[in-house]
């Protein structure tokens, strides 16, 4: 079996920073029928108190439900590895002009088009509170040859890391 390695505080948010920034994840939230919601989102900026920012629209349905349930589930898969995160959080959702200043890229203006300064552009921020990652020692092609190996042998094959993530025991408000 792979190597457990459990991440609280200062360490999570180092974890969370490593794997999330820049990637493109799942944001699950729930709809007030109870039926989960999940869509991609593109990850703007993972700050140093671990929160996570998203652009987003002020009349999307996302938006709505955050406002009516701010618990939310974030799952990203890094493509070309084999490195995974899941985050459990709070989501505000807020129109900061110095943090959309501060996060704003041309690819934004893909999907507001009046920029910046876009009526309709908001921010998401969720404060983590717990998750889970898992990471492969190795790249996917040795980690596939590996497995093919340990099938062929009838030996278990993990060289990875993995662990529960705690950021904080009560949420950020």
């Amino acid at each position: 079996m792979g190597e457990h390695k459990n991440l609280s505080d200062q360490d999570a948010i180092k974890k969370i920073q490593e794997l999330a920034k820049g990637e493109t994840c799942m944001l699950c939230t729930q709809a007030t029928t109870g039926e989960l919601h999940s869509r991609p989102m593109h990850t703007q900026a993972v700050d140093d108190t671990g929160t996570i920012w998203f652009f987003s629209d002020r009349d999307s349905l996302k938006n709505f439900e955050i406002q009516n349930d701010a618990q939310v589930h974030l799952m990203y898969s890094l493509g070309g590895t084999s490195e995974y995160l899941t985050v459990n959080g709070l989501a505000t959702v807020t129109r900061d002009q110095q943090k959309i200043d501060e996060l704003w890229s041309r690819m934004a203006k893909a999907w507001f088009s009046d920029g910046k300064q876009d009526p309709d552009l908001t921010l998401i921020s969720i404060q983590p509170t717990d998750g889970y990652y898992w990471e492969s020692k190795h790249g996917k092609i040795v980690q596939l040859a590996k497995i093919a190996v340990g099938a062929v042998l009838g030996k278990p094959y993990d060289d990875g890391v993995s662990g529960k993530l705690r950021v904080s025991d009560t949420p950020r408000a």
